[in-house]
Formats: structure tokens, sequence, C-alpha cells
């Protein structure tokens, strides 16, 4: 059992402790408690739960293996490093979890259009590909810093038959096509949905989706007691709004002896404004509907962040993160531009797979850490995407 008492969450209200909520105007707040009430009616129903494992389980390809990193492991000295292959899933990331269960959800609910935002586009891939299955119209929302950084992904999307709109306006970058989808939804908040891309925004999203990413803490923890005989000793996962790591840290949350460890960018550094070290740098504000750390300019605005891997550089994060910070129960650190590209590097040259450059964050903590451990120790690391979006421009970026 579990020393921590995490109450409820979230509450009825939508908070984990102090944080989350619904901080949005009360024609939208009706919607969001009809979208709340509909969730919690129809995971229920047998039907939508067996159409969504079949899916899961034909269509991505779960389970997702566990991977133990030997090769890795052995150069570093230090702990056994096991990989969550979450890259393996179709469409290459965890980001199909929850969007096979959104855009299932939408169709349950008999919605006309799907909506949502992208950063590295990994989300949007997803959705696109969710919805052609289930056969709803989808509008993905990216800023053209993303759409000329990631252009793979945007090839995809169009291909899928989303409707693509470039954000320029802001930063033209993630919380930029966040502001432009929610001014797209509000137009017909009644047919449309927002498919929110993380563990992040108004109550019922950041509880819904994480329950559609803790598959991944659900297998895990099995596969690794399998494989091992025991739990890891530290899982890690990195954070930007939070979705994969919520969905590994999840299901280990009661477990005392294993440390849980989300990774934040920290850019070009720390002591630079070239990052996207929310936990680690901000404070409680809002952002988006909810009440979160934010990182935030001195006229109180949300800060143009920075981050090498496009799917991280957001100025707030999941408000269940928050709670599990303030409670101490998951402890958050940072890995730097540079760092992120050396883990890239090493792990495709030394074990064959090339990581996203966002899964590179917990990698290149992973890899960190095991130096300081021994053979006995075990670190698990949720590889939340694989790095094909990213290959030719790490490629551009190191001159190979």
């Amino acid at each position: 059992m579990s020393s921590f008492d995490f109450g409820p969450m979230p509450d009825t209200a939508g908070f984990f402790g102090q944080f989350g909520g619904q901080i949005i105007p009360p024609e939208l707040k009706a919607i969001m408690d009809e979208i709340d009430q509909a969730y919690e009616e129809i995971r229920k129903m047998p039907e939508f739960q067996n159409e969504l494992q079949m899916l899961l389980t034909d269509y991505v390809g779960r389970p997702s293996p566990i991977y133990y990193a030997r090769r890795l492991s052995d150069k570093l000295g230090g702990a056994k490093i096991f990989l969550k292959r979450e890259d393996l899933n179709h469409t290459g990331a965890h980001k199909i979890n929850h969007c096979l269960g959104e855009a299932l959800l939408a169709k349950y609910m008999g919605k006309t259009k799907v909506i949502a935002e992208t950063g590295a586009g990994q989300h949007g891939v997803a959705l696109a590909t969710a919805c052609a299955l289930v056969g709803i119209p989808c509008e993905i929302h990216m800023g053209q810093v993303d759409i000329e950084k990631e252009h793979p992904n945007v090839t995809k999307m169009k291909i899928l038959g989303c409707k693509l709109v470039p954000v320029t306006q802001g930063t033209a970058t993630l919380k930029d096509a966040v502001d432009s989808a929610f001014v797209e939804y509000l137009k017909d908040p009644v047919n449309y949905i927002y498919a929110i891309g993380s563990v992040v925004g108004p109550h019922p999203f950041p509880k819904m989706v994480r329950d559609f990413q803790s598959v991944i803490g659900k297998e895990a923890r099995q596969q690794f007691m399998d494989k091992e005989g025991k739990l890891p000793d530290f899982i890690t996962a990195c954070v930007g709004g939070g979705s994969n790591a919520m969905g590994l840290f999840t299901e280990f949350l009661n477990d005392d002896d294993v440390t849980i460890v989300g990774v934040e960018p920290a850019g070009k550094g720390l002591d630079t404004p070239d990052h996207s070290a929310t936990l680690t740098l901000g404070k409680p504000s809002e952002i988006h509907g909810m009440k979160c750390y934010v990182l935030e300019t001195d006229n109180g605005e949300p800060m143009p962040v920075h981050s090498i891997a496009s799917g991280l550089d957001y100025p707030g994060v999941g408000p269940q993160h928050c709670y599990l910070k303030e409670l101490g129960r998951v402890q958050y650190d940072t890995a730097s531009d540079e760092e992120c590209l050396n883990a890239f590097m090493t792990l495709s040259q030394v074990e064959g797979i090339i990581p996203a450059l966002e899964s590179s964050h917990a990698v290149a903590w992973a890899m960190r850490k095991a130096q300081t451990l021994t053979p006995e120790h075990t670190i698990l690391v949720n590889l939340s995407g694989r790095g094909d979006k990213d290959a030719d421009y790490v490629a551009n970026k190191l001159g190979l």
C-alpha cells in the first residue's frame, strides 16, 4: 500500500488538489459537463470497451513490449535500462491510445467534427488516423514553426484526409495552435468535440486522456514482473503536457518502492529563457481552462517557451502532475537540448532504435542516472515515440 494519501483524482469538480478545474465561460462549462457525463456513461458500456480493446489489440498492436537495452546498459556500466516500446504502436507513438478513445467517444456522442491541436504532429497523425477509422471529419491546428520542422507528419495528416490549419500568430508553436483550435471549437461546441492531445485543459480532459493512456502502465507493471520478478526501481518519462508520463505513472503510484521521475526540457539551459521546464521553474497559475504550473512573463502572460522537441514546448502542464509534485510522489528533473541529442544518437547507434526527440529527454535522464547506480538496479523508460519525424531535423542540425 502507498504511504501517500492522494484523495480522489480528480474530485467531482475536476480538481487534483488545488489544480485543474474548469476555468471557462458558463456556456462552455455546460458543454464540458455534458462531455464528462457522456464519458462516464459510455466508458461503462460493454460495446464501447470491447470495440476499444479490439482496436488496441488488432489495430494498434498492443501490448507494446518491454525491451532490455542490454548494449546501452553495458556501455553506461550501471543500472539495467528497459524501454516500454510505445514507438512500435501504429502511428509511432503513445498518442494513438487516447486518440482512439476520443474518436470513439465522439462517434458514440454523435459529434460531427473532431478538432485538435498538435505540436510535433504525433497527436495530429494519431487523431487523423482514428477519425479516418471511425469516419468522422477531423481538423488539426498546427504552428507554422512546427509544420516546417515536422514535415513528415504534416504529409501523413494530409494523406489521412484531415484538414490542416497552419497557425502563424504568436510564436507559431504549440500554445498558439491550442488557442487557434479552441477558437474554432467555440464556433459550434454542441456538434464539435475538441480532442485535447494531452492530460491538460478543462475537466474532464485531464482525466479522460489519463484513463485512455493508463493502458501503458497496466501493461508495463505486469510485463516487468513477468520479466524481472519484481517492480522497477525507477520509472521515467518525458513531460510536456504529460500524457505519456501519466499513462505510465498511474499504475505505479501506490508502489512506494518505485521512484517515479518526470523529465522536462531544460532546452538551452535553465538559466536562459529558452526552456520548457514548467514544473521546475513555473508557478501555480491558469492557462487553457485549468489551474496548473505555468511559465509566465513578468506581466503574467505565458512565456514563449523552447524545446528541441516540438511536442514538449508548452508553458503549462497537466494538473495531476502538479498535484503529484506537490505531494512529493513524483520527482521532476530536466534534460537539455544537448543531452537530448546525445541520447537520440546514442540509442540509435547502440541499440538500433531511433527515438523521438521528446522521448530522448527521458532516455537522457536514464543514461545519466544509470551511471550512479549498480547493475542490481533497474530503470524503466517510457519510449513514447519513434524518431522518424525528427530524423531529417537532427541530421541537418548535426551536419550528418
